[in-house]
């Protein structure tokens, strides 16, 4: 794997970690205070059928979801989407408990408040409390704020998205360099910088708090040691694993009471890899069990945490119109009915639940764990759950 790769997404996700905690540190460089005793963490997949997953011939793609934590979870082995099949409103669906039907790419905000806003406006969880980190960029600030009266953007999530800042700081290097050949690096560490500290550090598609214009002498150290480290460090080279690496960072700074994460590497099979589409499963699934991991080991997380795994949806039927697995479009099983799994301090007892459930039960049940409403979600509650 390309050096200059592995360093170069080191630095960035160094960067934006270290440049977000410099804006929620306190005082005496302490995170501020912390929210409920429970923690959930929410970690939506993509598009995945049952036969590329939890069917036989899918184990292999699996190996720590199916034999590391299938045994100590609680696994939905039919869980029906019912709504539209595709990325912003399946997620804004599972957020919200009712099966949203706007804009496919975040241009609206979903039509009912989600957790985020029923969780801190309820319990009066401060947003530094509060976080999405994904892949996804259809996933826009409007997943943090809907459009019902009494809550809205003031009782969003913080959102980000780790790639955008990639792209940004790559395309105005490139922009710059003309006809220089790409291969400094610190025209890239210099982008980065100035993104961070410029004023359209909001226009890059995520948030840190409710306005930030620019960072303060003191975040200035912090920039200039993350990019001492550009050499010197390995790093994710997906995607995925670029999310995963902020989700951690995020976990250690701000130990967050609702963490949700969205991988989309399986999304590469909209160009038509088979194989990509597979590398994308197995990834998740490691980095999945990575972050198990790191809430076991993690002091604000274990023995008081919650992690719930589910796809957005499944994939087209083979033999389809829309050449199956490329796609998530057509009204078939595979597309509509997938999986989820739970484990931590909600699960009651290891148990595989065949009752068809849906992804609109998520949300009075994650209500349920942390102690709070949802009263305009038209989910159920899950009763094998634990509040």
């Amino acid at each position: 794997m390309n050096e200059s790769k592995r360093t170069f997404l080191r630095a960035a996700g160094l960067l934006i970690s270290n440049a977000i905690l410099q804006c929620h540190l306190g005082a005496k460089g302490r995170p501020r205070n912390k929210g409920s005793n429970q923690k959930v963490v929410l970690l939506i997949f993509g598009g995945v059928r049952h036969a590329e997953t939890f069917s036989a011939e899918g184990l292999v793609n699996i190996p720590h979801l199916s034999q590391d934590l299938l045994p100590r979870a609680l696994f939905y082995s039919a869980v029906r989407n019912e709504g539209v099949t595709a990325h912003f409103n399946a997620t804004s669906s599972i957020l919200t408990g009712n099966w949203q039907h706007v804009d496919d790419w975040g241009k609206l905000p979903p039509a009912s408040p989600t957790l985020f806003e029923y969780f801190r406006k309820q319990l009066g969880i401060p947003q530094s409390q509060v976080w999405v980190v994904a892949s996804n960029k259809a996933l826009t600030q409007a997943i943090g704020a809907s459009s019902v009266s009494g809550y809205g953007v003031r009782f969003g999530a913080n959102v980000v998205f780790p790639k955008q800042l990639l792209i940004s700081a790559v395309e105005n290097a490139v922009r710059e360099g003309g006809n220089r050949n790409f291969t400094d690096r610190t025209k890239v560490q210099a982008e980065l910088e100035a993104v961070l500290e410029g004023s359209n550090y909001e226009g890059l598609g995520w948030t840190v708090f409710d306005t930030v214009a620019t960072l303060d002498s003191q975040a200035q150290p912090v920039i200039r040691e993350a990019v001492a480290t550009f050499v010197r460090s390995g790093a994710p080279t997906t995607g995925d694993e670029f999310t995963f690496f902020m989700t951690r960072e995020i976990m250690r700074k701000f130990a967050p009471d609702f963490l949700v994460v969205i991988f989309s590497d399986v999304e590469v099979a909209h160009f038509g890899s088979y194989s990509l589409h597979l590398a994308g499963i197995r990834t998740g699934d490691r980095l999945v069990y990575d972050l198990w991991q790191e809430i076991e080991s993690n002091t604000e997380y274990q023995g008081r945490t919650t992690l719930v795994i589910l796809p957005e949806f499944g994939r087209d039927p083979d033999g389809s119109s829309t050449n199956g697995f490329f796609n998530h479009r057509a009204n078939e099983e595979s597309t509509r009915t997938t999986w989820m799994m739970c484990l931590g301090t909600a699960v009651d007892r290891p148990q595989v639940v065949e009752r068809p459930i849906r992804h609109i039960d998520v949300c009075p049940t994650l209500a349920s764990v942390l102690g709070f409403q949802v009263p305009e979600a038209r989910g159920s509650r899950l009763a094998e759950f634990r509040a």
